[in-house]
């Protein structure tokens, strides 16, 4: 039986970043995502919206079909 697994090369938040330290962030994703590690990403708050920053994803972790992605928040575009 197959995994449905989803790569991504851009972290969209929809709004939902939590804060866990000063540039540190985690996003909670439905299903099972990869991520590249320690390469400059694209931050947006939509699919289609535009790049609100730039982050560095730290840590995957996946479980009970979600993936919360740690990334590490190097240059912020907007504030809005």
């Amino acid at each position: 039986m197959g995994m449905p697994l989803e790569l991504n090369t851009m972290i969209v938040t929809k709004g939902n970043e939590k804060r866990v330290t000063d540039n540190i962030f985690q996003v909670e994703k439905k299903g099972y995502r990869l991520y590249p590690l320690d390469i400059p990403l694209n931050i947006h708050k939509t699919k289609n919206g535009e790049c609100i920053g730039t982050a560095v994803v730290r840590k995957v972790e996946m479980e009970q079909e979600k993936t919360i992605v740690t990334y590490e928040l190097t240059k912020l575009h907007s504030t809005n």
